[in-house]
Parts: C-alpha cells; sequence; structure tokens
C-alpha cells in the first residue's frame, strides 16, 4: 500500500464519524465507501521482476495502446504506450536496471490519455536511464483526471530492473522509448503488468558493435 492511501482514507473516516454525528448515520456512507477506495487504489502488489538479459519491462500496469516505431529528434525509436485505467495499479517502477541520467518535468494539457497527442503535450516526467550501454527514457504523462505524477529518484542514482519508483494518481498514461532495434514482445491490446511483463528485449550492446563492423567491412569490398 502507497502511504498516500492512508493518508486520504482517514481524512474520509473522519469525515464519515462528523457527517454520521451530525447528520444522519446513513449519509456517513459515502465519505466510507470513498475511503475503501482509495485503499485500493494505492495498492502495491509484488511482482516478480523478469531477470533475462536485456529485458524492459513495463512502467505500469494498464493496456498497451501504442506499439510501433517513431522518430524522436529525428532518429528512430520503438515508443511502446500503455494506458492506466482509474482501476489500474499506479504505482510506476523502472523499465531497465541502470542509472539515472535526467530527470525533466514538462508542464502542459491534461488530455485524455487514450489520445496521441498526449505523449507530447500532455504535463509530463521524463526519465532517461542507461544501462549495459543501452538508453531507455520512460515517461509519466499526466490524463483527464491525473493532476500529479510522483517520482522519487534523483539524476545519478542506480536503478534496479522493476525497482518502484514512483506513481501518477488517478487515469494516466506511461511510454517507454528504446532504440529501434530492440525485439518488440507486446501489441496494441494487450494488457501488461508494471514491473513482471517484458515489453521488448534490448540488442546487446556487443552485438551491435559487431554488426556495425561486420557492415563497414562488407560496403568496402
Amino acid at each position: 500500500m502507497v502511504r498516500d492511501g492512508y493518508f486520504y482514507a482517514l481524512a474520509l473516516i473522519a469525515a464519515a464519524v462528523l457527517v454520521g454525528w451530525f447528520t444522519q448515520p446513513a449519509w456517513a456512507v459515502v465519505p466510507l465507501l470513498l475511503a475503501v477506495f482509495f485503499l485500493w487504489f494505492f495498492r502495491d502488489p509484488g511482482r516478480v521482476i523478469p531477470d533475462a538479459a536485456g529485458a524492459v519491462v513495463s512502467p505500469g500496469d494498464g493496456k498497451v495502446t501504442e506499439a510501433a516505431i517513431v522518430t524522436v529528434d529525428g532518429e528512430k525509436q520503438i515508443r511502446i504506450s500503455i494506458f492506466l485505467s482509474v482501476f489500474d495499479v499506479h504505482v510506476n517502477r523502472s523499465p531497465i536496471a541502470g542509472v539515472v541520467r535526467e530527470v525533466r518535468y514538462q508542464r502542459g494539457k491534461f488530455l485524455n490519455a487514450m489520445n496521441q497527442a498526449s505523449a507530447e503535450q500532455n504535463e509530463q516526467n521524463i526519465v532517461r536511464v542507461e544501462g549495459d550501454g543501452q538508453v531507455v527514457v520512460f515517461k509519466q504523462i499526466a490524463g483527464l483526471l491525473a493532476r500529479r505524477i510522483v517520482f522519487h529518484p534523483k539524476v545519478g542514482d542506480q536503478l534496479e530492473r522493476g525497482q518502484r519508483v514512483g506513481l501518477i494518481k488517478f487515469g494516466s498514461r506511461v511510454d517507454v522509448l528504446c532504440d529501434v532495434t530492440a525485439a518488440l514482445q507486446v501489441k496494441v491490446g494487450d494488457r501488461v503488468q508494471g514491473g513482471a511483463s517484458v515489453l521488448a528485449y534490448l540488442q546487446p550492446k556487443s552485438e551491435m558493435a559487431g554488426a556495425g563492423s561486420y557492415s563497414s567491412a562488407k560496403g568496402a569490398r
């Protein structure tokens, strides 16, 4: 359980007591139900983290809404987008093991997270993690209902694959951007679990370097 859930629940339970005391006990049912909802919403279940080499795990629970090659700053990358409804676990996890190289908060709109435009226009937290010679960027993107993004690590921190790093309160979206050579493991419509579901496998740096050397040698003939 994320501690925020206790704060919301205790406040609502106190409100229920006051409402029941000064009005009718039946009116206390609404804040009590909301307290139960918040305790459930901020749940934080344990997950078995895959240990396969090069695995990129999902940063959150939800439904894959995009898995495609996109162009970012002139470079082709694979982008995997995951929509988190209000019914999904909202704890976010690191997709790979590595060092946090950049954390950038970008203010913006609060479009529906299902809208592809939300990837660039919505308020979001952009995190760049480097590990084993590969760089993975993941975004915590606010949605129509989300109004707060939480991210705990700082630049220079070492993360483990699947490590809890923060959360987005209420409906939202997470994006993962990785090298175009990665082997994609999901498709649009798939349901994934944060820290447990493998989105893609990164190609080892040594293999990429070897492939590049081979191509250069072949072109020189």
